[in-house]
């Protein structure tokens, strides 16, 4: 009888984004699976939902993109990879990624790499050190969108190598973001603690607040919203500024400009985001750089409400336009405004029809157990194991 796979996954932190969330589910699953599972990170808020007595964690700081830390977790990866006898290494990030590699490069283990995003480079320098996520044996791509950036912009790194690459679309926790799951006694607790009015159609835009995430764009089709003929609104922007105060404090300084305070809210965090979305009329996702998959869309769906995306990157993948959502053009405060207008005229058969698909959509492509069971089948490929 062959031994339990051993998997390390190395992830800079474990915090809420779609990158850790992803880490997290396979880290159980693998559990699941009789295998014994590890994570590599420099801490996070995910580190407290650990069952620790199946998945084991190392704490190293792997955020951290100075050479020197590179090296020096290079050496310390190697050395828990040989003591562990790991198999396989899956780095999620950049600066880990170059450690793992050459960690498993001296081990002789397998090393998976996940592309999550388009890395921006302004340099060659840059591209080559973004170039480190498509240097494993199997990459990964969350999206057909990052599929094709990886082979119009990085091609020349792989294409003489034995390496696989692959699309396996990110999935989310179904039953966690099932509406029928959520207590309505915290939804109402959730409209009590912002002071948001249930009578009014409540428009919801999460996301860390970063520019690319479009946040200005969604005030200013707010602004021109409020000028228009169309019921009662509040608009709420979720999401931690992660250090960006200058950018908060432009946006708030743009909902004064506007003279939107009592209609938008600023809301840094909520530990349960069913709740918040349970608690709201509609979902907005308004970047204006590509997402490498969409999370914020494929998660309104499950939780069967309408979406509103950019119509760019990953969202036009996860997103059926007219059916589960709708498109709008990427920066355009106006196709904003007036797509919101139009779903706020939809009757509620129509908005239960439609919350109906998307929520069919995300069970059929996106359930996070296809998503892990897809990658463990290529960690058992990978591994020749059977």
């Amino acid at each position: 009888m062959k031994s339990k796979i051993k998997v390390l996954q190395v992830i800079p932190r474990l915090d809420f984004g779609g990158a850790e969330t992803g880490c997290y589910d396979l880290a159980h699953y693998l559990a699941e699976q009789e295998c014994k599972s590890y994570i590599i990170t420099s801490g996070g808020k995910l580190l407290s939902y650990i069952k620790k007595d199946k998945v084991k964690v190392i704490r190293l700081p792997v955020h951290l993109k100075n050479p020197l830390f590179i090296l020096i977790n290079f050496i310390i990866i190697t050395f828990i990879i040989l003591i562990l006898n790991i198999n396989l290494v899956h780095a999620r990030s950049r600066a880990p990624a170059w450690s793992c590699l050459f960690a498993t490069k001296i081990t002789r283990r397998k090393f998976v790499t996940t592309f999550h995003g388009t890395y921006n480079f302004k340099s060659n320098l840059k591209k080559f050190y973004n170039s480190i996520m498509v240097r494993s044996n199997l990459v990964i791509a969350g999206s057909n969108f990052i599929f094709s950036h990886l082979q119009n912009n990085y091609k020349k790194f792989f294409e003489n190598e034995k390496r696989k690459v692959l699309v396996i679309f990110r999935g989310i926790n179904t039953e966690y973001f099932n509406s029928k799951r959520v207590d309505q006694n915290k939804v109402s607790v959730f409209m009590d603690q912002w002071k948001l009015d249930q009578n009014n159609y409540n428009i919801l835009m999460p996301g860390r607040l970063t520019n690319w995430k479009g946040q200005s764009v969604f005030i200013e089709a707010l602004n021109i919203l409020s000028s228009s003929d169309t019921v009662p609104f509040n608009g709420i922007i979720l999401g931690s500024d992660q250090g960006r105060k200058i950018y908060r404090k432009k946006l708030e300084a743009l909902v004064q400009q506007y003279r939107l305070s009592k209609k938008i809210k600023f809301i840094s965090h909520c530990s349960e985001m069913p709740v918040a979305y349970k608690a709201v009329d509609l979902i907005v996702s308004a970047s204006i750089e590509p997402e490498a998959f969409g999370r914020i869309s494929v998660e309104a769906q499950s939780m069967g409400k309408i979406i509103i995306a950019s119509n760019i990157g990953g969202s036009k993948e996860t997103v059926v336009n007219d059916k589960t959502g709708f498109f709008f053009e990427s920066g355009n405060a106006q196709s904003l405004a007036d797509t919101i207008k139009k779903v706020m005229t939809l009757d509620n058969n129509t908005l239960q029809s439609m919350g109906s698909e998307g929520r069919k959509n995300v069970l059929k492509k996106f359930d996070v157990e296809k998503m892990c069971n897809s990658t463990f089948s290529e960690y058992k490929k990978l591994l020749k194991y059977n």
